[in-house]
């Protein structure tokens, strides 16, 4: 149920950017280093995306750990060998929020201190 429950919040993520231009490029991308739900463009930048569901936003948002964060950067690294500009490619991290409704908050360029 929770596998199903995060592809149906993934999907509801995928259509915010599509429809805000941004064009999702590929789906729980797998690097060396890790996993990233979704990966988009948002013109030269890379955009990659954790999507984390709950009952409420904030209850979503507590899911995100400092250790997971670093996974995801590190992840970010690998992705971007792959690209034109390599390490120098403009990259931002966005975390995706789904509550129990469907509703989506995307916070962008998140960053843990």
């Amino acid at each position: 149920m929770a596998y199903l429950s995060g592809l149906a919040a993934e999907d509801a993520v995928a259509r915010r950017y599509e429809a805000a231009g941004q064009p999702v490029i590929a789906r729980r991308w797998r690097g060396r280093s890790g996993e990233v739900d979704l990966v988009a463009r948002d013109g030269e930048t890379v955009v990659f995306i954790e999507v984390k569901s709950a009952a409420t936003h904030a209850i979503a948002a507590e899911y995100l750990t400092r250790a997971q964060y670093d996974r995801i950067a590190r992840t970010v690294a690998d992705f971007v060998d792959g690209e034109p500009a390599g390490q120098m490619t403009e990259v931002r991290i966005d975390l995706a929020l789904v509550d129990q409704t469907g509703r989506v908050e995307v916070t962008e360029n998140i960053w843990f201190d």
